[in-house]
């Protein structure tokens, strides 16, 4: 017997695992993909560090989280700026002074203010849709160039049938400043790749890869006296009140034979000449230096049984709808139900880190 069944190597589940095994406990990890690290599993390509599912930069104003990390591999500053094309010309994301003087040749912020003041008074009352949340943070202009096509795109839905929350984390700033993020602690493990870190997570751990919980289920049932399960709730009841929706990707991937591509980690196509939504170069992950370059297009697209889940729809339905798989979950006394898919939410990896470590095992 094990003393706890962790289904899912993702972060969240490589964590639990480390801190059972820290506490003297057994426990087993089964993942049904064919590595562990979830999707932030990187492979070596040309010596080039690829984030196989989109890119993780990790980012947070947690010390206790930034120390713990760093505990289990040595992680180098890294900020990430990504850039956004329209119609031909760059603009600097997130939005800020760069933006706004590529976009109007305003000089100071109260200028920018001015304008993206003016462009918001179209918006009366509360915002109803992403459109109107949208244009009431940046106005008219910054909208309709660097937000309408690429959250369509994303979303596979025109921006007034999307809730206003997807946009209120929009980043905003006056002030000249390219960093993405606005945390104190900001990196990249050494080298620019994650299975360093799941490696240090699962050391001494009995691992089984390749393994769907759902193909045996009363079987590994047997084996432990706890479940910790880091899978879709809604599968683990086999879709009793229906799937939850998600947005799946498609990743292309293309290895060239030059030094550089684009000469930045990512940049962000935001209108709809482009079918993707972005092309990452993974090689500013990390040291520079190789002779040749890989690429990656990301596509959005439905989700559908096969395909990766990666971001809620937490819209009306798909929410009550998870709250009935959740008092299902509530009702289960050996089982716990943990992590993005299991609670059906979008985490950023800091705060998967957060969680996991004040997690009861």
């Amino acid at each position: 017997m094990y003393d706890c069944l962790i289904v899912g190597a993702g972060l969240y589940g490589s964590i639990l695992a480390y801190r059972a095994r820290k506490a003297g406990m057994r426990p087993l990890v089964i993942e049904k993909r064919p590595h562990v690290g979830g999707n932030m599993y990187c492979e070596d390509v040309e010596g080039i560090q690829v984030h196989k599912y989109g890119p993780h930069i990790f980012h947070t104003s947690n010390k206790k989280v930034w120390d713990f990390v760093n505990s289990l591999v040595p992680f180098r500053s890294f900020r990430y700026c990504p850039l956004a094309f329209y119609k031909g010309r760059f603009y600097h994301l997130p939005f800020n002074m760069n933006t706004f003087y590529e976009l109007w040749g305003t000089m100071t912020p109260d200028e920018a203010k001015e304008k993206i003041e003016e462009e918001r008074k179209e918006i009366k009352g509360v915002p109803s849709n992403l459109e109107e949340q949208a244009i009431s943070l940046v106005g008219r202009d910054v909208y309709e160039k660097l937000v309408k096509c690429y959250t369509e795109k994303q979303w596979g839905r025109d921006c007034k049938d999307l809730p206003p929350f997807i946009i209120k984390r929009l980043p905003v700033r006056f002030r000249f400043d390219n960093n993405y993020y606005d945390d104190c602690y900001q990196g990249i493990p050494e080298g620019g790749g994650y299975n360093a870190l799941f490696d240090a997570l699962l050391e001494g751990v009995e691992v089984r890869t390749g393994v769907n919980y759902f193909d045996n289920r009363d079987y590994y049932n047997s084996l432990a006296k706890k479940i910790i399960y880091c899978g879709p709730i809604d599968e683990f009841f086999d879709y009793r009140f229906g799937p939850l929706e998600y947005r799946s990707l498609r990743f292309e991937e293309e290895v060239l034979d030059k030094e550089s591509f684009q000469g930045n980690v990512a940049v962000n196509y935001t209108d709809h000449d482009h079918p993707f939504t972005r092309i990452i170069e993974h090689k500013y992950f990390g040291p520079a230096d190789q002779p040749k370059t890989v690429i990656t297009r990301e596509f959005p697209q439905e989700w559908k049984p096969g395909l990766e889940p990666f971001y809620p729809v937490n819209d009306k339905k798909n929410n009550e709808k998870y709250q009935n798989y959740k008092a299902l979950a509530d009702s289960l006394e050996n089982v716990s139900f943990r992590g993005r898919l299991a609670e059906y939410k979008y985490y950023d990896m800091h705060t998967v880190v957060e969680l996991a470590l004040d997690a009861e095992l």
